[in-house]
């Protein structure tokens, strides 16, 4: 079957995109790539491993529980909430959860969005 169509980049609403857009980039190790339409728009570099994020300004805030969100694998749940504690997240509802040997934490950036790191 054909595809639709090809994958360009994840889409993350923001309030200020540029001050996420530099959140993310230290949790994910890579730095801000380039900005459109005065800054509405900024992405971060994509690599091998990374696919192109990009943050674009909205009016409205965050609104409830996302149904999309990022997972994130990582060697220590203890260090790495830890760095994203100290780059402006928050760890909503400090809970370590496991499922089939599956260990994970459900934190947040700057914003409010969710997302998980998990053991490797």
């Amino acid at each position: 079957m054909a595809a639709v169509g090809s994958f360009m980049f994840i889409t993350i609403d923001a309030a200020d995109p540029q001050e996420l857009a530099a959140f993310w980039a230290a949790v994910l190790g890579t730095e801000i790539d380039t900005a459109m339409d005065d800054g509405r728009f900024v992405f971060l570099k994509g690599n091998d491993t990374l696919p192109v994020v990009c943050f674009q300004r909205v009016p409205e805030p965050k609104a409830g529980k996302a149904r999309t969100h990022l997972d994130l694998s990582v060697t220590d749940l203890e260090a790495a909430t830890t760095r994203v504690l100290a780059l402006g997240g928050s760890w909503p509802d400090p809970t370590e959860r496991t499922l089939e040997g599956f260990t994970w934490r459900t934190l947040a950036d700057p914003e409010g969005n969710e997302f998980d790191v998990a053991l490797a």
